[in-house]
């Protein structure tokens, strides 16, 4: 695992996707890692500068940049369990909605939280074997119909759509002053 600290662009590596294989990782579930890394350097980057009225901001009724974070780790953690076959607890429902409340962790610890989530993740997904790809799962209260792969694949794309949002967030937030005002 990366640190989450930005490089200078002289310094940048590829993205990750372009870093190689991921070692011991079936090839079809690496493109879940390489989502993962990529989050937390565009998440690191673009948020470097915000304060933290920045931070929990909401421009224009937009969801706030730490809304995005917590909503990516929670979101992870819960595909996750569906993905080992689990139903959510009741600990997971009231973490999600909890998500947008306004105030909170600070980003280091939202950041921190995230790439916890992530690493719990990656050491879950090393786990899976590949002939169970095509295995059935349910989601949700009304337990619709996927596969542990389809399960795999979403996580990724919600990550980088969350991860997209929140750096819009970022930065309508920026451009609205230190205060966070609008």
């Amino acid at each position: 695992m990366e640190s989450m600290t930005p490089q200078a662009p002289e310094a940048r590596l590829p993205e990750p996707w372009l870093r190689g294989p991921v070692p011991g990782l079936d090839p079809r579930l690496a493109p879940l890692v390489y989502s993962f890394q990529q989050a937390r350097e565009d998440l690191a980057e673009h948020t470097r500068a915000l304060s933290p009225a920045q931070l929990y901001a909401t421009p224009y009724g937009f969801g706030s940049v730490a809304f995005h974070l917590r909503h990516i780790a929670g979101s992870v953690e819960r595909l996750m369990t569906y993905v080992t076959g689990g139903s959510l607890s009741p600990a997971q429902m009231a973490a999600m909605a909890a998500e947008k409340e306004p105030g909170g962790p600070a980003r280091d610890q939202l950041l921190a939280a995230l790439d916890a989530a992530f690493a719990k993740a990656e050491a879950m997904l090393r786990t899976i074997d590949p002939a169970t790809l095509a295995e059935p799962r349910a989601v949700g209260r009304k337990q619709l119909p996927t596969t542990v792969i389809g399960l795999v694949i979403h996580i990724a794309e919600h990550t980088q759509r969350h991860v997209g949002q929140a750096i819009a967030a970022a930065k309508l937030a920026s451009a609205i002053g230190s205060d966070g005002a609008e």
